[in-house]
Parts: structure tokens; sequence; C-alpha cells
């Protein structure tokens, strides 16, 4: 059975799902950050997953990266799939814009991550959810505001 990363719930508030993947806000504020985890058992690495997931992953990938693009008018999509710290699969969608803090470095380790608020981090999750309504969406329940 299926079960997110300790490190990975921690760290993010879940926006909800699509067929393979489930959508993740990583908690800091200073980029709109999101993370698609596939739910899978016991798979560190894109070729592990079926061909069939792996193509719906890569669509998956498309789509968020686009809408984040297109809700937030970035100037620049930054994907990664690391995992040297938490092995579960995990694909980073960063979007960057020319006078964020980390600009034009990688994000991890430029600043101290930026907390939301409780109103924000609700208020960016619902934001994500409308942005990405499709019929196979399926929206995570909203943080507490």
């Amino acid at each position: 059975m299926f079960e997110l990363d300790y490190r990975l719930k921690n760290d993010c508030a879940e926006v909800g799902a699509l067929m393979v993947s489930r959508i993740l806000l990583m908690k800091d504020a200073n980029y709109p950050w999101l993370i698609l985890v596939p739910q899978r058992e016991n798979v560190s690495e894109i070729y592990q997953l079926d061909v069939d997931d792996q193509e719906q992953l890569i669509w998956e990938s498309s789509f968020v990266a686009e809408r984040l693009m297109d809700t937030y008018k970035g100037d620049k999509m930054n994907i990664a799939a690391l995992g040297n710290v938490v092995p579960q699969l995990h694909i980073h969608h960063v979007m960057r814009k020319e006078d964020d803090a980390a600009w034009p470095n990688p994000v991890w380790g430029a600043v101290p991550a930026k907390a939301y608020s409780r109103f924000a981090l609700r208020e960016r999750v619902e934001q994500l959810q409308e942005a990405f309504v499709t019929s196979t969406f399926q929206p995570a329940q909203l943080p507490q505001a």
C-alpha cells in the first residue's frame, strides 16, 4: 500500500491527486513550489514505473508545470527528481521569477524557507485546486485557515 514519506508529509500541504500522482505544495512561500509523488510503492526512480505510469507521469508533470506558470506568471519552470535525501520518487516543480529570492541559482539552500501563514497556505491551495480542475483531478481537503 502506498504511503507518503514522512518528510514530504511534514514539509508539504496536499493539493490533490491526478491519476498517478499526488500533488503537494512545499511550505516555502518564497516560490510557487509543487511536488508530484507517484502513488506507487517502493519506487525511487521514474524507470521503475511501468510504461503506462511513466507516460501518465510525464503528462501530469507537463500539466502541473503549465498550470503553475499560467497561474503565477513565471519566467522559468525548474523540474527535478533528485531523491538524495527522500528516496521516494517525487518530482519538484518550482516556478521561478527573475526577481525571486534565489534567482538565477537553484532554490535549495539559497535563502531560509519562508513559512506561509495559515490563511495564505489555504488561499494558495485553493488557487491551485482551481487551476487544476479536470475530470481526473481529485482535490484534497483544504488546510485550516
